[in-house]
């Protein structure tokens, strides 16, 4: 059996759930397993898991919030009183703080950043991720058949895979106080999550003050984008923390990557090389971004941008 965990905010599913879905009804079929889904909170999901391959849904029923330890516990429990023998779930900023201690708990084996399903290896599942910054790929397996398989966000395509919709059952599991006190939470409503973003717009430095910055969000728009930044943009406050993108910031890979005045060092180029396309826009023909860009446009940025703008409107009017 195999529980997903399925993160959702106020009932919205979070993409990387499912795609977590679709990729454990993916290890199912090859195995004849089943897949159940599980979450928390007292929201009606949007979507229906019962079309990713979910046979069933377990809810811990609750409008309160928890913090991490508390979701591991609650995780834990369900998996213990499921029976599942593994826990697959998104790669996300949650997912990377609770998956490693979920599998210390239960002493489960644990494979992050897992990007594909490669066949088995010994009748056990071997899973495919990349390593070295995205450089090679590895294979690797579990000693037993069980494990948390956290997968890399928009490594899979959510694929819907039947039309029947999946009951839910609501779980009683125990749960420890938090040490944390929530004084405020303030949630960022209305845009895309960098994470589940197709299009981004990047922009660095070479903005030379934050109040340039119209162009960027006028092309953003204009593309139905998200936008990001680089650290030191990030770190002068120039955009918020949130909008950072890079090895010590959030690892994207959206179908478009437009990075506007960044120079591309290898510490930005980690956490965005698994784009499917990088667009570059820099006056510096030795900039090294310009050798990972599959498309680059060596100019001034407050002269290219703008013109880039406009053609987008007109050829938007024209349709």
């Amino acid at each position: 059996m195999i529980l997903v965990y399925i993160e959702h905010s106020e009932g919205q599913i979070k993409k990387s759930s499912l795609e977590a879905l679709t990729f454990a009804y993916k290890m199912a079929k090859s195995k004849s397993m089943s897949v159940h889904g599980f979450y928390i909170g007292d929201a009606v999901l949007s979507d229906e898991p019962g079309h990713y391959g979910a046979t069933s849904v377990f809810q811990y029923k609750s409008n309160s919030y928890f913090d991490s330890t508390q979701i591991v516990h609650l995780i834990q429990n369900a998996l213990l009183k499921t029976g599942a023998n593994y826990l697959v779930l998104g790669n996300t900023s949650l997912g990377k703080t609770i998956s490693g201690q979920i599998a210390y708990r239960l002493n489960y084996g644990l494979i992050s950043g897992v990007t594909d399903l490669a066949g088995d290896h010994q009748n056990r599942f071997l899973f495919k991720k990349n390593v070295f910054s995205g450089k090679a790929s590895a294979f690797y397996s579990f000693n037993e058949n069980k494990g948390v398989i956290a997968i890399m966000p928009k490594s899979i395509n959510a694929e819907k895979s039947g039309t029947d919709a999946a009951p839910i059952h609501v779980l009683e599991l125990e749960i420890p106080s938090s040490k944390i006190k929530l004084i405020d939470q303030n949630l960022i409503k209305g845009k895309t999550p960098l994470t589940e973003a197709e299009i981004v717009v990047s922009a660095g430095r070479g903005m030379k003050d934050p109040a340039n910055w119209g162009m960027i969000e006028e092309l953003a728009d204009l593309l139905h984008a998200a936008t990001a930044c680089s650290r030191p943009v990030a770190d002068i406050g120039w955009r918020p923390h949130h909008e950072h993108v890079g090895q010590t910031g959030i690892a994207i890979r959206p179908n478009v990557y437009i990075a506007i005045g960044i120079s591309g060092a290898i510490q930005h180029l980690a956490g965005v090389n698994n784009s499917r396309k990088i667009i570059v826009i820099n006056k510096d023909p030795e900039s090294p971004f310009f050798k990972a860009a599959d498309y680059g446009v060596c100019g001034d940025l407050f002269e290219v941008v703008p013109k880039l703008n406009e053609a987008i409107k007109q050829y938007k009017a024209a349709k």
